[in-house]
């Protein structure tokens, strides 16, 4: 199963802080360092150290800028990411983020995504922090990605403009796009959610607490202190709790004009992508022609990379996408040394029930590929002694 993170919000979200979490999660900072080094910006540099904020032990991050934000555009971001040797995804990712940050910018200045500067959330520290978070998830293993409710905070704060209202104007756009949930804040809080903290857990979190099987926690402290409270974002990381119901998007198209082996590599792509599952049901179209509807199972997270690839490497003009409930039974690989060979089967358990065993198909083909015998046959040998590994 896929690894989940959960954002903890109780004192906000920001770039910073996420970075801080993903450091104190266990990503070396070298690491880090080293994916960010490939967009090939200069003029900082990161850095972490071990904060108490509350009596709360945390990390962190520290983003220093030589010189002081340069007022950018989205093009200029999206040039900045796009140069980058970071792999695809991050790039579309970090592309979505900025995305939605100027979106939010150019509707409460009046101006439009092309033309509105970006100020702060377009400055070297925040293009760190957002790709930062990117690739470290990443690094991380993180395939979903889940938010608390996030507190509204309190008070004005300096922006380019003056004083605004806390939530900032672009943070309150961003989270009314996303139809996020606002908790009122206790005391003087001040400002708890930013924009970029707002634009990085909209883009990529469903907000809601998932059940999960914890693996370790992550602190990310924030870079002022607060009475009353830690100034820190927690991360939960952790697996899918077995046996447990896993709300997913059923994302369908149909299509009638496309040849076999083209379907099969869009299917192919999107398997890569981490869809859940891909299948073709035969169907008719307008006209009497016979035409194939392509399903894909995925995560919410997953809704814009996969709708993307669709219409992409696909001939269709556009996709439905609707929740749907999926269960799943808890599930492991296990790899041995077969009388054959290297084997491996898929271990599935319910609660109560003794496990069943599936021989891995490519596995017992390369076992039937060398010995010769029929894959029926491998597959029969194979089960058996797992079995008895059991």
């Amino acid at each position: 199963m896929g690894r989940l993170a959960y954002l903890d919000c109780f004192s906000g979200v920001s770039g910073d802080m996420l970075l801080g979490a993903i450091l104190d999660c266990g990503v070396p900072i070298g690491d880090l360092r080293g994916e960010l080094n490939k967009l090939r910006l200069d003029g900082y540099q990161l850095s972490a150290r071990k904060v108490t904020r509350a009596g709360l032990s945390a990390t962190q991050a520290v983003v220093e800028v030589a010189r002081g934000p340069a007022p950018r555009t989205l093009d200029d971001v999206l040039k900045i990411i796009d140069k980058s040797t970071l792999p695809q995804e991050d790039r579309e990712k970090g592309a979505r983020v900025f995305q939605r940050l100027a979106a939010a910018e150019a509707r409460v200045h009046g101006e439009t995504v092309e033309t509105v500067h970006l100020h702060d959330v377009g400055a070297v520290d925040a293009i760190v922090d957002v790709m930062g978070t990117v690739a470290g998830l990443r690094l991380l293993e993180v395939d979903e990605l889940f938010a608390s409710p996030l507190p509204a905070g309190n008070g004005t704060v300096d922006g380019p403009h003056g004083r605004l209202p806390i939530p900032a104007p672009a943070t309150l756009e961003l989270l009314a796009r996303a139809n996020v949930s606002l908790l009122l804040a206790d005391g003087e809080a001040g400002e708890l959610v930013t924009p970029t903290g707002a634009a990085i857990a909209t883009a990529f979190a469903s907000f809601k607490r998932p059940a999960i099987t914890l693996e370790r926690t992550g602190y990310g402290a924030g870079s002022r202190e607060i009475e009353g409270r830690p100034n820190v974002l927690r991360i939960w990381l952790g697996e899918r709790a077995a046996g447990g119901a896993r709300q997913m998007l059923l994302v369908e198209t149909n299509i009638d004009d496309m040849t076999g082996e083209m379907l099969a590599h869009a299917r192919d792509k999107v398997l890569e992508a981490g869809a859940a599952d891909v299948w073709f049901t035969s169907i008719q179209m307008k006209k009497g022609r016979p035409g194939v509807m392509l399903s894909v199972i995925c995560s919410e997270a997953q809704e814009e990379t996969v709708t993307r690839l669709l219409l992409r490497e696909t001939s269709t003009l556009g996709v439905r996408v609707r929740l749907v409930h999926r269960w799943e039974a808890e599930r492991e690989v296990l790899e041995f040394e077969s009388s054959l060979g290297p084997a491996a089967v898929k271990i599935k358990r319910l609660p109560g029930e003794p496990p069943t065993l599936a021989p891995e198909y490519e596995a017992c083909k390369q076992l039937a590929d060398a010995t010769g015998l029929p894959l029926a046959a491998v597959y029969r040998i194979v089960q058996s002694e797992a079995q008895s590994k059991l």
